[in-house]
């Protein structure tokens, strides 16, 4: 298994108070079908993988990922990856900060987060 990040098994209950989550499905709703086909990007995948084996913090902006692609582009991943259940995000002033539901993922899919921590791209395949 690949070593995780420090914060692999924080609880969002840990910490100072943190700002409401922006919305997103409910742990119950989180539906397969709409991880898989969001993870099915690279980028995505690579978000996912980093948040879970290179964070050292809480959460992240997308800055912290250094893409070279625009911001508009970035905040659109981000949102789908919100919008399918795989990570939260939180509205810190001006920056939305992202994290993984791993406990709501590794309860309605036991084993996936793992698969991600574990994912590596293919030889010579940008993101």
């Amino acid at each position: 298994m690949t070593d995780l990040a420090p914060t692999y098994r924080m609880s969002d209950s840990e910490g100072p108070s943190l700002p409401t989550p922006l919305p997103e499905p409910a742990a119950s709703e989180i539906r397969l079908e709409r991880v898989m086909g969001v993870l099915a990007d690279p980028l995505r995948l690579t978000i996912v993988n980093r948040l879970l084996t290179s964070s050292e913090e809480y959460d992240h902006t997308c800055g912290w990922f250094g893409f070279d692609r625009p911001k508009s582009s970035l905040t659109h991943h981000f949102k789908a990856l919100r919008e399918a259940g795989v990570i939260r995000q939180r509205q810190h002033g001006l920056e939305r900060r992202s994290r993984v539901r791993i406990e709501d993922l590794d309860e309605r899919f036991p084993g996936l987060v793992e698969l991600i921590a574990n994912w590596q791209p293919a030889d010579g395949e940008a993101v």
